[in-house]
């Protein structure tokens, strides 16, 4: 936080140079303020990328759902397992001659290898097209994070230019204020210049306040963000000298977001699966064969009479396990027509992805156009604010405008050099969009935004 402008004291020949010194040191102040501790945009990103929730509970679902993908082999896979049992009993009768007491032990592997269940095998590749999804669900969050990182950077130095803006105008306008006042005491002015000047001061004072507080807003925003307090970003190089558009053909654009676009390939995806669906919905009337083998060693007593006490028993099984359905009560044909539904849903949802990627991608490259031509205009809006305040000045000192004239040509600059800054943060940020738009943004598009930073 820079600290406010003193107002200057008039002077009949230096004080309008005095006035553009004090701004133009205002802006090396605030720069040199943050210069020893300002961050990149591409640093502030890899902060992001370690502390943001939002991303980091989509990187763990990404985990979870490569892990849920792996179960699905598990269906084409041997299944083994192993039982134990014991158990005791005592028989006690009206004859002592039957009373008996039985201790049991079994023991038992069994195992079971898949030989043809053609629904396992579709789940298996269902789970393998899921992993695109879930791959491309992980690329929207990254995307979405490069955005809000470089949304939450630029909106500090946008509010960071306002307040220096706004705490400029205040000394001007308390330059412009001590002035009428001096020419009212001299009899050259009339108290409605001393007024209309402090009406102007109290204004910019209510301003330079909310600047102020949108300043902290949007400092706590990014130190949220990125898991840091007291984060300072670095501002643009002067001058600025915002990149070309290239490709400048929306069409160029559109032709980038192909079947690798996150929105696109999760929804091409999606129909591939519900095919599967359907194609396992169907093999509900098909048998399963499977290739079964069971190894048991059981403790018992004697079911032979002549022979007592406990026997131990080996018993060993290798076969072939055939199922066939033979009728579910309709619930098979009724399963394909659902699939059959949710196929068409899904190859109409691809449609409508494609479409929202098409406008989406020509929507921003128009913004990016229009931010760029805004800038443009602007920039020949600041040198003709810059010499209208020069011509509003000199009339003021010769007589012919009066305070209010000037007040307002003051006014009008620094807004229109405010306008100017965000314009500037507006076009890199609608360039970033652009990127994310057509599916194509990376973290290295970063770089091109850095290097027009201040070093």
């Amino acid at each position: 936080m820079t600290a406010p402008i003193a107002p200057l004291t008039p002077t009949r020949h230096g004080r309008w140079p005095a006035l553009r010194r004090s701004a133009l040191a205002a802006l090396i102040a605030l720069g040199a303020a943050g210069g020893a501790q300002a961050q990149s945009l591409v640093e502030l990103y890899e902060a992001a990328r370690g502390f943001d929730a939002t991303y980091l509970s989509a990187l763990s679902k990404y985990d979870a759902d490569l892990a849920r993908a792996a179960q699905a082999r598990a269906g084409l896979l041997p299944q083994v397992g192993l039982a134990a049992a014991a158990s005791w009993a005592r028989r006690d009768s009206s004859n002592n001659a039957l009373d008996a007491t039985t201790d049991t032990q079994s023991t038992g592997i069994s195992a079971s290898q898949p030989l043809y269940r053609p629904a396992n095998k579709l789940a298996d590749e269902q789970a393998q097209l899921s992993i695109d999804v879930a791959r491309a669900q992980l690329t929207q969050a990254e995307q979405d994070l490069i955005v809000r990182t470089s949304q939450a950077y630029f909106d500090v130095l946008a509010a960071q230019d306002t307040l220096t803006f706004v705490q400029a105008q205040k000394a001007a306008v308390a330059e412009q204020l001590a002035a009428a006042k001096r020419n009212f005491e001299v009899g050259t002015a009339t108290v409605t210049d001393s007024r209309e000047a402090q009406a102007q001061y109290d204004l910019v004072l209510a301003q330079e306040i909310a600047a102020e507080n949108n300043l902290r807003v949007k400092k706590l925003a990014l130190d949220q963000l990125v898991g840091r307090s007291g984060v300072t970003p670095r501002p643009l190089a002067a001058p600025v000298a915002l990149p070309d558009l290239v490709p400048a053909d929306p069409q160029s654009w559109v032709n980038l977001a192909d079947e690798t676009h996150p929105t696109i390939l999760q929804a091409q995806r999606a129909l591939e699966i519900a095919r599967l669906e359907t194609s396992k919905a169907e093999a509900g009337h098909k048998p399963t064969v499977d290739l079964v083998a069971q190894y048991n060693i059981s403790r018992a007593p004697s079911s032979v009479a002549t022979i007592p006490g406990n026997v131990r028993t080996n018993n060993a099984s290798v076969g072939v396990q055939l199922n066939m359905p033979l009728f579910a009560g309709f619930a098979i044909q009724n399963r394909v027509k659902e699939t059959l539904s949710l196929e068409e849903k899904a190859r109409t949802d691809l449609e409508a992805a494609r479409r929202g990627v098409d406008l989406n991608t020509r929507s921003a490259f128009l913004g990016v156009v229009s931010g760029q031509s805004q800038v443009k205009a602007l920039e020949a809006a600041e040198a003709s604010s810059q010499s209208a305040l020069d011509a509003n000045r000199l009339g003021y000192q010769v007589g012919v405008r009066i305070n209010i004239d000037v007040l307002n040509a003051q006014s009008q600059l620094f807004q229109t050099k405010r306008d100017l800054a965000q314009a500037r943060y507006n076009v890199l940020l609608s360039s970033l969009r652009l990127r994310q738009a057509s599916g194509k943004l990376l973290p290295e598009d970063l770089r091109p935004v850095n290097a027009l930073l201040a070093p």
